[in-house]
């Protein structure tokens, strides 16, 4: 993994990513997988259950560098940000104190604006173990935006959730990306998602996962109503079977 040298892109080229099985045999996870994210945008990585996103996430995070290629991170200040499916929240430590942790010792950066979007103004006291799953989870968006991050990545952070939630959250998470724009790239297993969410979906294949298309999505947010989601929906599942 590498700094972006002057190139706010992030940039994945990984030619293979080989595990090794209780037996001993090799599993190849990732191969010739290429794609990049320009600036300021919200991509989704879609793509058949198990075929390798989290592996890649894991690996453009620097939690994996056991593969062959390079990956490239945004320049700038900030440095990476994650939200993964559980919020991984210190129960011991109230809401504001768990968003805290991810600043520099002794910052006092103000974050009444960012509680204030996510609607924990009021939770800001409350321990996890006082929160609802969807808060929990707000908490822990509170705590990757913090740090203004140059890319935040998001590991299915809807997932489980109940639909009434999940929409909930999936507007909070744009109010709030909007409110500080960075590159971010979430894994989703929901077309649906992606498509409400997103400025391009790059799908990939069974495993060993390989780009095999990447869509960009034109309408704004706004426009972007249930009626032609759902178009775009079955435009996308017609041209793409068994992959989304």
């Amino acid at each position: 993994m590498q700094p972006g040298g002057g190139r706010a892109l992030l940039d994945v080229s990984i030619r293979s990513k080989t595990y090794t099985a209780a037996d001993g045999s090799q599993l190849v996870a990732l191969r010739d997988l290429a794609f990049s994210v320009e600036p300021g945008r919200f991509a989704c990585l879609v793509g058949p259950s198990g075929c390798g996103k989290t592996t890649i996430l894991r690996a453009i995070l620097g939690l994996d560098n056991d593969y062959d290629g390079t990956i490239r991170l945004p320049s700038g200040d900030g440095r990476p940000a994650a939200v993964f499916q559980e919020p991984r929240l210190l129960p011991w430590r109230t809401v504001e104190q768990n968003v805290r942790l991810a600043l520099d010792e002794g910052s006092n950066a103000p974050l009444d604006e960012l509680f204030e979007i996510l609607g924990l103004t009021d939770m800001r006291g409350f321990f996890p173990a006082e929160l609802s799953l969807g808060l929990a989870r707000r908490a822990a968006l509170a705590r990757a935006f913090a740090v203004e991050p140059s890319l935040i990545l998001l590991d299915e952070p809807f997932v489980s959730l109940d639909e009434q939630t999940a929409t909930r959250l999936r507007a909070l998470l744009m109010t709030v990306w909007q409110a500080r724009p960075t590159l971010a790239l979430m894994v989703t297993h929901n077309l649906r998602e992606a498509i409400e969410l997103a400025d391009q979906i790059i799908l990939l294949s069974d495993r060993p996962a390989k780009v095999v298309d990447v869509v960009a999505i034109d309408e704004a947010r706004n426009e972007r109503t249930p009626q032609r989601v759902a178009a775009i929906l079955e435009q996308m599942s017609e041209r793409f079977p068994g992959i989304v």
